[in-house]
C-alpha cells in the first residue's frame, strides 16, 4: 500500500512508519515536511491514503486537505488527520474539510492506525458511490433522457439566471424556440421509435451549429429551445438561427426511410422585447406560431420592427446569390491626384449594384454578403473587371494609372485567391506594382498567420498593400510594423474636419509619423480646397475626394479624365 506521510517532524514521521511496519511488510512511505512538498508529491505518484499533519509551519495540514478536496473525489484519496491537539473541536473541523479520520498522536498505536487507514479507504469509496449516484440523479434531473440535452427544468432555471445575472452592457439576449414542421405526422405514419430516433438526430445536427456555451434544451415534444447571449447585433441571432434551418435540409434517413424535415423558429431579445424571462418564453413562442402561420421552415422574429429589418436583410441575401451571374453588378471609379502636379494618377473601383431599378451602394449591401460569404464571389469578379478596365486605360492612354481594389476581410479566407489574382494579372498584362488592395484594420484585428500569409503573398506577387481609413476606430501604429503594407490611407472623416485645430494637428502628425516610416500617404475624403492646401503643405503625395470628383461610371471617366 502506498502511503503518503506529511509532517514537519522527522521524528513523528519515523514513529509512524515503524508502527505500520509492526503490521506487515506490506507498506510503500513518500515523506515530505510541508503541504507545498504534500502536493508536488501527490501530483506525480499514485497514493492509497495520506496521512496528514495537522500543525505545520507556513501552511497548515487543512489547506492540503481544502486543495486536495478541490480537485475531484475521483483524482483525491482517503486521508487521516493526525495532530497532538486534543480538542474536539478541531476533530470536527477537519472532518467536514473532507478527512475520513482524526487521530492523536500521542493514541497512535499500530492496530489503531492499521484501521483507520482501512476504514478511511472504506469511508473514501463509499463517498465516491455516493457522489456518482449525485451526479447520476442530479443529470436525470436536469436532462432529457431522449436526447441528452437540458430539460425544461434547467432550461428555465439558465434563463432566469442568465437574465438577473447579466452584466449591464450593451449586449443582447436572443431566446429562440423552435419545433420541427409536421412531426405528428412522422409519428403517425411511421410510429414513435422512428419520431424518437429522428428527435435524437434532429438534436445531433443543431447542436453541431452551437458553440460550447450556448444552452440548448429539448422542452418536451418536438419542441427545443437555445439561449444565445452576449449578441451585440440580432444579426448574430440571424447567422444561428439560418445554420439551424439549413443543417435540417439534407434528409434524415432512419431505418431505411427517407424522411425530410425543416422547423419553425421564433425569436425574442432581451432586454428589446422583455426584460421579464417568463415574458420572453411567452413573446419566442408567439413568434414561432407566427413563423408557422408564414409558412413553416423559417424564423421570425417577436417584434415588427426587427422581423422587417430581417425579411429585408433575407430579400437582399437571397438576391445578392447569382447576381454576378446576371451582370447586376457595375464598378465606379473615383480618381486619385497628384497632389504635387495634380494630374490624375490613379483610380479606386468602387462597386454598384444594379437591384429593382436601383443603384445601391456598398453600405446596403457588403456586410449582408460578407455574412452570406457571397463577398468571394463578388470580389473576385471585382477583382477581375477592375484589373481589365485599368489595362484597357493604361494600353489607350499610354500612361501607368494605377488601380486601387478593396479587400473584405472574409476574401482573406479565400484559398485560392491569390493564384486568382495571378491568373487575372497575367490574363489583362497588367504590371503588378500599379495595383493597390484596400484592406481596413478590422481585417487586421486578428492578426493571425492567414493574414500575414496572404498579405505576403500579395506583396510577392509584386502588388501593393493599402491601409485603409486609418487614423479612426481600431487605427494601431503596431499594424504598419507587423503587416507587409505600403500605403496608408488617412481617413475622410479627418480631412472633412482638418480645419479644426486639433483634427488638423492630428493630420500634421499622423502624416509627419507616416512619413518617418516611409510609407506612402493618400489623404481621402478632399472636398474643399483648404483641405487639399493642406496635403500640398504636408508634402501628402497622393489625394482624392469630391473636390476633384465622385466616383463616376467608365463612360465618364472616359469623357473627364482620359
Amino acid at each position: 500500500m502506498n502511503i503518503l506521510i506529511v509532517d514537519d517532524d522527522i521524528v513523528d514521521r519515523e514513529h509512524i512508519k515503524r508502527t505500520l511496519n509492526k503490521t506487515s511488510d506490506d507498506w510503500s512511505f513518500v515523506e515530505t515536511e510541508s503541504v507545498d512538498e504534500g502536493l508536488a508529491a501527490f501530483a506525480v505518484n499514485n497514493f492509497d491514503v495520506v496521512l496528514l499533519d495537522y500543525r505545520m509551519p507556513k501552511r497548515d495540514g487543512i489547506e492540503l486537505l481544502l486543495e486536495l478536496r478541490g480537485a475531484s473525489l475521483e483524482k483525491s484519496v482517503a486521508i487521516v488527520m493526525l495532530s497532538n491537539s486534543e480538542e474536539s473541536v478541531l476533530a470536527l473541523e477537519c472532518i467536514k474539510a473532507g478527512a475520513q479520520d482524526f487521530l492523536l498522536k500521542s493514541e497512535v498505536t499500530s492496530s489503531r492506525l492499521q484501521r483507520s487507514i482501512l476504514q478511511s479507504q472504506t469511508r473514501f469509496e463509499l463517498e465516491k458511490k455516493l457522489y456518482h449516484s449525485y451526479r447520476k440523479a442530479k443529470k436525470l434531473a436536469e436532462h432529457d433522457s431522449l436526447t441528452g440535452l437540458a430539460n425544461r427544468y434547467s432550461f428555465e432555471e439558465a434563463l432566469r439566471l442568465s437574465i438577473t445575472q447579466k452584466p449591464r452592457n450593451s449586449s443582447k439576449l436572443a431566446l429562440a424556440l423552435f419545433d420541427l414542421d409536421n412531426f405528428k405526422f412522422i409519428n403517425d405514419s411511421h410510429g414513435h421509435d422512428i419520431g424518437d430516433q429522428l428527435l435524437k438526430q434532429v438534436a445531433h445536427r443543431v447542436s453541431l451549429c452551437l458553440r460550447e456555451n450556448e444552452l440548448f434544451a429539448r422542452l418536451g415534444g418536438d419542441e427545443f429551445a437555445i439561449i444565445l447571449a452576449n449578441l451585440h447585433t440580432i444579426d448574430n441571432a440571424t447567422r444561428v438561427n439560418k445554420r439551424i434551418l439549413n443543417c435540417l435540409e439534407k434528409p434524415f434517413h432512419i431505418s431505411d426511410i427517407e424522411i425530410k424535415m425543416s422547423a419553425s423558429i421564433g425569436i425574442a431579445i432581451y432586454p428589446d422585447n422583455s426584460v421579464d424571462n417568463n415574458e420572453l418564453l411567452k413573446y419566442a413562442d408567439i413568434a414561432m406560431y407566427r413563423a408557422k402561420k408564414l409558412g413553416r421552415n423559417q424564423m421570425c422574429y417577436f417584434e415588427a420592427e426587427m422581423q422587417e429589418q430581417f425579411l429585408q436583410r433575407y430579400q437582399v441575401e437571397a438576391n445578392l446569390i447569382g447576381a454576378v451571374a446576371r451582370n447586376e453588378f457595375v464598378l465606379h471609379y473615383q480618381p486619385v491626384y497628384d497632389s504635387k502636379s495634380q494630374n490624375v494618377v490613379g483610380f479606386e473601383a468602387l462597386i454598384r449594384w444594379n437591384f429593382q431599378n436601383a443603384l445601391h451602394y456598398p453600405d446596403d449591401f457588403i456586410g449582408i454578403a460578407e455574412c452570406s460569404h457571397v463577398i468571394i464571389d463578388i470580389g473576385r469578379w471585382v477583382i477581375a473587371q477592375a484589373m481589365y478596365q485599368i489595362s484597357r486605360w493604361n494600353l489607350q492612354s499610354g500612361k501607368a494609372l494605377s488601380i486601387a481594389i478593396n479587400l473584405s476581410a472574409i476574401q482573406l479566407t479565400d484559398l485560392t485567391l491569390i493564384d486568382f489574382i495571378k491568373s487575372m494579372i497575367e490574363k489583362y498584362h497588367i504590371a503588378p506594382e500599379l495595383i493597390e488592395f484596400e484592406l481596413t484594420e478590422t481585417a487586421l484585428l486578428e492578426n493571425n498567420s492567414q493574414t500575414v500569409e496572404f498579405m505576403e503573398s500579395l506583396r510577392a506577387l509584386g502588388c501593393h498593400i493599402a491601409l485603409d481609413d486609418f487614423g479612426i476606430g481600431f487605427s494601431s501604429v503596431s499594424h504598419l510594423q507587423n503587416f507587409p503594407i505600403n500605403i496608408v490611407k488617412i481617413d475622410k472623416s479627418l480631412m472633412l474636419a482638418s480645419q479644426e485645430p486639433k483634427t488638423q494637428a492630428l493630420v500634421k502628425g499622423l502624416s509627419a509619423m507616416l512619413h518617418s516610416l516611409d510609407l506612402n500617404i493618400v489623404a481621402e475624403g478632399i472636398e474643399d480646397k483648404e483641405s487639399f492646401e493642406l496635403c500640398q503643405s504636408l508634402h501628402i503625395p497622393r489625394a482624392q475626394g469630391y473636390f476633384f470628383s465622385k466616383p463616376v461610371d467608365v463612360a465618364t471617366v472616359e469623357k473627364m479624365f482620359l
